[in-house]
């Protein structure tokens, strides 16, 4: 029996795996883990569902340049194919012109490796990763905000001792099924639970007050509470004053926001704006929580920024069970982009134009910092210059399936199909591996040992319980094995824990400081919290008692203007589209779509019966959903929980994305997956 940790969501759940006759494993509850005390979504319970799969990748596959099919090949000729193309590449082209896109599920040791790969063994500027796509706009937020971005500042059991909880844009019973007890328990404790969201969910269902907004209007929604909270007296003048700088702009901003302007704006009636605020100014303790409805905007950053300037005037950040957080998404959406996959970062989440910064990780890598390319493109506007004349020509894939995954997916299928070299790491067929020239085979998460950081900060261990398939490699080896080819000033390490060794190194006196955070002591104590800079440290469960993470030691208020959808509804397109998950699936359904005991009956038109009705659309029936950049099919869902003017469909499928619009938010360059324009024919 071994205790691991689910390959999932941000909770990253304690499991216990067993072998299960020859090939197989079972999962087991692993009661003593804090996060969720043996809970497990039915994920989870099921996730070992591809070991012994036949989907399985076991062997590299390389692509026929003379008849256009994948066949197998070995390890050595695979990597030594890719390392020539490189080679050629980067020689005609020069080092950027080679690209590489990682993934929020990989785990730290990996995410830490690609980044030093890129810069290092590549030398190239070209490195972003899905988390863009996850809690970017968050994450720029908390760090104007609070000088920092961990998603959570407190563990999530901290709901439980909360009077209010607000949840932005979160369907959390059934994205992170095991966190919805702390919901219920916190309702146990006589506190009270708000959900804001186009749709009453299961969530929803919970709430003691439920708003229901135009998708695209929460940051009008939270200018409205400022307002309100303002014309009562009810900002916590003294918390301002010793605790904060820049209120009195956001008070000037949120003066033009009264009630019957926000229902105008919002659809939230003016009685149920002030219920919310009538709610947060009884209360002592009050917590607001965002998620990827608030936060997957063109004013994603914004809309953070209008809640978080909501509990700040409340004097919320810092105080016992109360304050501002982000539920992460991805499994390792958090410790992903703390050290070095992100375009615009270096280890310990320190940033790559600061001199000091490059100077401390070229140090530890043993490379000259002038060496170590600058800052490169985000990830939607890495993807989409990749073929073109000033982009790259090769692309290296672990851990993401960007067909499925990307905005405007149909234009970012033509410039992956643009590329001189496509190569993907994987443990099953995807969609984007179908595209490529070369496919390695990869590790999973039960195979293999490394840490990931959950939604709370605190750094886990994730156990190998079974050995890898034969054929098939981690991608430290696979990082190892090219950096080798491609004649690396330094070599790779492929032990885990070695690497997590180097990594707590690296992040030395950065915001994410690991120095203190051991394998062994993980084991220990369960989990660490960073940041822990000592071996004698406790780690930091919380953040901000005393002092936020910005030079003088106060929190920024920051104004939020309000500009709304990157996209309205007009005569052609009147209806809102909205995008989200549902309970069996993940992400883009890569590894759920192919276990057998998930329910897939693949994507649906959620819509209102106002809105079936008026086009003749028919439950259980096909309707069209058609958007400036493309269309899809699928079996119409007809209820009552959805807003008149909108439709939701589940992103898990190919198709979904390639209705999104990829307008980006001008700071955290979240592209707007959340809303957009379109029309529903039957």
């Amino acid at each position: 029996m071994t205790q691991s940790h689910c390959p999932y969501c941000s909770l990253q759940c304690g499991m216990q795996i067993s072998r299960k006759g020859r090939s197989g494993i079972e999962i087991g509850a692993w009661e003593e883990f804090p996060v969720n005390e043996g809970a497990l979504c039915r994920k989870g319970w099921t996730a070992g569902g591809l070991r012994g799969s036949r989907e399985r990748l076991t062997t590299p596959l390389v692509r026929d340049r003379a008849t256009g099919e994948l066949r197998t090949a070995g390890w050595d000729e695979a990597l030594d194919l890719v390392a020539q193309r490189i080679a050629v590449l980067q020689a005609a082209h020069g080092n950027d012109t080679v690209a590489v896109f990682g993934g929020g599920g990989l785990t730290n040791e990996k995410a830490y490796q690609l980044g030093k790969f890129a810069r290092v063994a590549l030398g190239t500027s070209q490195i972003d990763y899905n988390g863009r796509w996850c809690m970017s706009s968050a994450a720029s937020a908390g760090n104007q905000a609070f000088g920092v971005d961990r998603g959570l500042p407190f563990p999530l059991a901290d709901v439980e001792q909360a009077d209010v909880v607000v949840l932005v844009g979160s369907n959390l019973a059934e994205t992170m099924p095991p966190a919805a007890r702390h919901l219920d328990r916190l309702r146990e404790n006589g506190g009270r639970l708000v959900v804001i969201d186009p749709r009453l969910t299961p969530t929803g269902e919970r709430a003691d007050l439920f708003l229901q907004p135009v998708p695209g209007t929460d940051l009008a929604l939270a200018l409205g509470v400022l307002h309100l909270l303002d014309a009562q007296g009810a900002v916590d003048e003294a918390y301002v004053e010793a605790r904060t700088t820049g209120f009195d702009d956001v008070r000037r901003a949120a003066a033009a926001w009264w009630p019957e302007r926000v229902e105008r704006t919002t659809g939230v009636a003016t009685d149920e704006l002030r219920a919310l605020v009538a709610l947060l100014t009884g209360a002592a303790r009050v917590m607001v929580l965002t998620a990827r409805g608030a936060e997957q905007h063109a004013q994603g950053t914004a809309t953070v920024l209008g809640w978080i300037d909501v509990a700040l005037a409340l004097g919320m950040p810092g105080k016992p069970y109360a304050g501002y957080g982000c539920l992460t998404g991805q499994g390792n959406g958090q410790g992903g982009r703390e050290h070095g996959q992100k375009a615009d970062q270096l280890p310990g989440y320190r940033m790559i134009d600061d001199p000091a910064a490059r100077a401390h990780v070229a140090g530890v890598w043993g490379v000259p910092p002038d060496s170590l390319p600058g800052k490169g493109r985000s990830a939607y506007e890495l993807l989409d210059s990749l073929g073109t004349d000033d982009g790259p020509k090769a692309l290296l894939v672990h851990g993401s399936n960007i067909v499925v995954s990307a905005p405007n997916a149909t234009r970012i299928t033509r410039r992956l199909e643009a590329l001189d070299l496509l190569v993907v790491c994987d443990i099953v067929m995807s969609e984007t591996a179908a595209l490529a020239d070369v496919v390695l085979p990869v590790t999973q998460w039960a195979e293999e040992t490394g840490t990931m950081t959950n939604l709370e900060g605190r750094v886990i261990l994730r156990r190998g319980a079974i050995t890898p398939p034969e054929g098939v490699r981690s991608d430290l080896e696979v990082i190892a094995g090219l950096a080798e080819r491609l004649g690396s000033p330094i070599t790779f390490e492929t032990e885990p824990e070695a690497v997590f060794e180097e990594l707590r190194r690296a992040s030395a006196g950065g915001k994410a400081d690991y120095v203190g955070i051991s394998y062994q002591r993980i084991a220990d104590e369960k989990g660490v919290f960073w940041p822990c800079p000592t071996d004698d440290h406790p780690g930091t469960p919380r953040l901000f008692a005393d002092t936020f993470a910005t030079p003088d030691g106060r929190a920024r208020f920051v104004v939020p203007e309000y500009a709304g959808p990157a996209e309205a509804p007009d005569a052609s397109y009147p209806l809102h589209l909205t995008t989200g998950r549902v309970l069996a699936q993940y992400q883009s359904g890569a590894q759920t779509r192919r276990i057998r005991e998930l329910a897939d009956d693949g994507a649906f038109v959620e819509l209102h019966p106002m809105l079936a009705e008026r086009i003749g659309a028919v439950d259980g029936q096909p309707v069209l959903v058609r958007t400036r950049r493309g269309e899809m099919k699928a079996p119409a869902r007809i209820v009552t929980t959805i807003r008149p003017d909108t439709v939701f469909v589940p992103f898990h499928w190919v198709g979904v994305n390639r209705l999104t619009n990829d307008a980006l938010d001008p700071s955290s360059r979240m592209p707007e997956f959340k809303v957009c324009a379109a029309e529903l024919l039957v």
